[in-house]
């Protein structure tokens, strides 16, 4: 296990390697799903995108807003995480980037204890970059203190 993390061109949702693995991701916090990374997830498994909007419906009554985590099993060895880690979307008027790094960080943190609980390699895109407005050199030191350094073998996938 080292403490970096590995870069790899290829698909984050078909993740390298064997063993548990969790694919990592950024979701917003109105409960859209519909552009970037999360279509390549729905293309593969419906479960994450229902589970998400089942998660944003039922706000009222449970930990759903910036910074939570929520696990969808998909197969018996790869579970998505939806990380809730932007205020909004981008929309053609907003000024600002809807990214939110103190919730990544916190998501990345509870992500952390899933991935070590359950001896799990995590696998992402670059997070919180595409849409969300990011720059990964603000995140890359999240993921590396929140995972990579516990000892979670962190890949990050490049299209």
């Amino acid at each position: 296990m080292g403490e970096s993390i590995s870069y790899v061109r290829g698909d984050a949702t078909a993740p390298l390697g064997s063993g548990v693995k969790i694919i990592a991701h950024c979701c917003n916090d109105l409960g859209g799903w519909g552009k970037g990374f999360v279509l390549a997830l729905s293309r593969r498994w419906p479960e994450p995108e229902a589970a998400y909007r089942a998660w944003h419906r039922q706000r009222a009554q449970n930990d759903f807003g910036l910074g939570a985590v929520q696990l969808v099993r998909v197969e018996r060895y790869v579970t998505v995480a939806n990380l809730v880690g932007q205020r909004g979307i981008r929309t053609g008027r907003s000024t600002g980037v809807p990214v939110r790094y103190e919730a990544i960080d916190r998501a990345l943190a509870a992500l952390g204890d899933h991935a070590l609980r359950l001896g799990a390699s995590v696998h992402m895109p670059r997070i919180g970059c595409g849409l969300a407005g990011g720059r990964w050199e603000r995140v890359e030191p999240l993921v590396l203190s929140r995972l990579a350094e516990r000892g979670v073998p962190v890949t990050v996938y490049d299209r």
